[in-house]
């Protein structure tokens, strides 16, 4: 399996990290892609993946960050982007709900974040809350330029999904969908995402699969993305090693050099 989305670089991981690295290759987790939500997040997870085969990173600024974008930050991540252990830019995108940067901010961050990925030909990894209508307008004018994407952590609609298969970008799927409280209306939806466009991620430390057994504590670890793959495979009437077959396939497919 490979887990897409895992935020190896949080400070939760700072005292085990090379353990929850082990403990996720045991578990299956073959590959995982560290994302990167500022330039020092980006920059960690960039130097991490290097050093360990198993990782690669993406780099970008998430927009709770976009207040931090200007033209030194953008040189940065341009720089971060091409190195080799890079395999997307972002996480990257429009987050209503909270603003923790101003909309317009994010908005200025977000499009130049996928002007940059067109110019250097990387697959865009994003982040969509509570604000779809400029979301998707952006997307919909850069995607014929870029290489792929993927619309992580996906929690929308089933108009939401209808419109971003249209564009051809991968959906990914966290253990938001094991949450009989915030997640069932992912259960059809998961139904409708092609073989070919499921990618399967944690977003660890975050989003604990809340049926998962024999929880000791509420951090989410890439190794508990065999339950959320599980729980997929149980969902879509796959065999487990069919759907982990298939969105590792995604994956790579994806993410060049993964």
């Amino acid at each position: 399996m490979i887990d897409i989305g895992v935020n190896l670089m949080n400070p939760s991981f700072d005292h085990d990290r090379q353990a929850v690295l082990a403990a996720a290759q045991n578990a299956g987790v073959k590959k995982m892609v560290i994302t990167g939500s500022c330039l020092k997040s980006s920059t960690a997870a960039a130097a991490f993946a290097k050093e360990n085969s198993c990782c690669k990173a993406t780099a970008g600024l998430h927009p709770h960050n976009a207040k931090d974008w200007g033209k030194e930050t953008a040189a940065q991540l341009r720089e971060l982007l091409r190195h080799e252990s890079v395999v997307a830019a972002g996480e990257c995108g429009l987050d209503y709900n909270r603003n923790f940067s101003p909309p317009a901010a994010q908005r200025i961050c977000f499009e130049e974040q996928l002007a940059l990925a067109v110019e250097l030909q990387k697959p865009v990894f994003l982040h969509e809350r509570d604000s779809f209508d400029d979301f998707f307008s952006f997307l919909k004018q850069y995607r014929p330029r870029l290489s792929g994407a993927v619309v992580h952590c996906f929690t929308g609609t089933a108009e939401h999904l209808e419109a971003y298969l249209a564009l051809d970008c991968y959906i990914g799927i966290t253990g938001w969908v094991c949450d009989e409280r915030r997640g069932s209306g992912l259960i059809p939806l998961l139904k409708q995402i092609p073989a070919d466009r499921l990618l399967l991620e944690t977003d660890a430390p975050y989003l604990l699969p809340r049926n998962m057994p024999g929880k000791k504590s509420r951090r989410n670890e890439p190794a508990f993305l065999a339950h959320i793959a599980a729980f997929a495979a149980k969902i879509t009437g796959k065999e487990l090693e069919e759907i982990a077959a298939e969105t590792s396939a995604n994956a790579e497919r994806l993410f060049t050099g993964l």
